[in-house]
């Protein structure tokens, strides 16, 4: 099969996604001696538009993973902005060290609904948005040599056929597709820090930096101390504040922050499909 072009998309708040899908789109670029460009759309106005994929294009498609599924605010978006014409697609998603559960075959089944044909998949571990320890530093060297492996694997199949496969990649995931992880307190009781959105302390100088890199636009463009839209908790404002002035002090969303660095320290591994 003939590629002229490889396109990494990706949503990615606080960079780890990018990493890894980037990785793999540029060796694959690099192994077919094809161009590589970027598709983000992190940001709000990146999600006004729709944008269309050939069939020469090989796509490499990341999202994070929210709660074990595509994030919800986002998945509108993910459902409608992308248009594939029988383009090969890998679907990509980063999580944080707890667990992908459906995300990947949501994200499958989304793309192959869109007109894209699934050849591979793989799910990665980034650090988690909510944390500094857990998965911290990840992506790593050995997450990006396997991210290397998958660009090889999804090359090598790509040239080796004249014709996409008729079925979709198979991943790990269930359908129907369970309903988004619940933390639950120590008495089994909900843990719900929707509503929930980020302070600012004494150490602000008013950069404004927070306010360019959210991804919802929550925050108020002549006060970064406001946020005055959806926050989904994204980590963006928090790890990117070069004066570490963001930061979260709802005690439902520290008690879930520190179930997950308690009870998912050990180290996942990335899957490949």
């Amino acid at each position: 099969m003939k590629v002229q072009s490889v396109t990494a998309v990706y949503f990615s708040a606080t960079d780890t996604t990018r990493t890894v899908v980037c990785r793999i789109a540029q060796r694959a670029a690099d192994r077919l001696h094809v161009p590589c460009r970027t598709v983000d759309f992190t940001l709000p106005d990146a999600r006004r538009h729709t944008t269309e994929l050939s069939r020469t294009e090989l796509v490499i498609f990341g999202v994070p993973v929210y709660a074990g599924r595509i994030p919800n605010l986002l998945l509108p978006f993910v459902r409608t902005g992308f248009l594939g014409c029988d383009t090969p697609a890998v679907p990509v998603v980063l999580y944080g060290n707890r667990n992908y559960d459906d995300a990947l075959i949501e994200l499958r089944d989304v793309l192959e609904s869109s007109g894209f044909h699934t050849i591979a998949a793989g799910a990665f571990i980034g650090e988690h948005s909510f944390s500094y320890t857990l998965a911290a530093g990840r992506p790593d060297a050995a997450d990006l040599a396997l991210a290397d492996t998958l660009a090889e694997r999804v090359t090598a199949r790509i040239t080796g056929t004249e014709a996409l496969p008729e079925r979709p990649v198979p991943v790990r995931g269930q359908t129907p597709l369970r309903p988004y992880y619940t933390p639950r307190d120590r008495a089994g009781n909900p843990v719900n820090i929707l509503k929930v959105k980020p302070k600012t302390n004494e150490g602000c100088d008013q950069c404004g930096l927070c306010i360019t890199v959210c991804p919802m636009g929550a925050i108020d463009a002549g006060n970064p101390r406001a946020v005055t839209g959806i926050c989904i908790k994204c980590g963006a404002c928090v790890k990117k504040c070069p004066q570490h002035a963001k930061y979260y002090d709802d005690e439902k969303y520290l008690y879930h922050q520190h179930e997950l660095e308690e009870g998912f320290a050990r180290r996942a591994e990335p899957e490949l499909f």
